[in-house]
């Protein structure tokens, strides 16, 4: 099975944005293989969907919904390695999920993460580089 870590960006982009390629490179990786989780990166998702200020874009039940959603289509990863290699240290969870799981792609718009590409063999791309990469775009 093919696994993906998509960083809290590109997840709360695909939920607020639906026309987005965000959107469609998560949709994408549902359709093809598995996301993955651990509780850091869900706890950030949580917390940064569930803010006011998105209340414009999708109502809080809707988002309330992605979640437990992204929840049961996803799989718990227990992380277990340490990192340090990012320059934004928030953004090591993503590191550690991806290379605790032997993860397939990590996906974000975060430069600070995508300047490792690729990190320990594990490709870093953008959403549109994503599907680029491993999807025919024609379709």
């Amino acid at each position: 099975m093919i696994k993906y870590v998509f960083d809290t960006n590109s997840i709360v982009s695909s939920n607020l944005l639906p026309e987005s390629v965000s959107r469609k490179a998560y949709i994408k990786a549902l359709e093809t293989g598995i996301l993955l989780y651990s509780k850091e990166t869900l706890s950030e998702f949580v917390d940064v969907l569930t803010r006011p200020k998105f209340d414009k874009y999708v109502s809080i039940d809707e988002r309330i919904k992605e979640i437990a959603s992204f929840e049961k289509k996803g799989f718990a990863i227990e992380v277990f390695i340490k990192i340090n290699a990012c320059r934004d240290p928030r953004d090591n969870k993503f590191l550690e999920l991806a290379l605790t799981a032997k993860a397939n792609c990590i996906v974000t718009g975060d430069a600070d993460l995508l300047i490792l590409h690729p990190f320990h063999s594990i490709p870093i791309l953008t959403p549109g580089d994503f599907l680029k990469t491993f999807f025919d775009r024609s379709e």
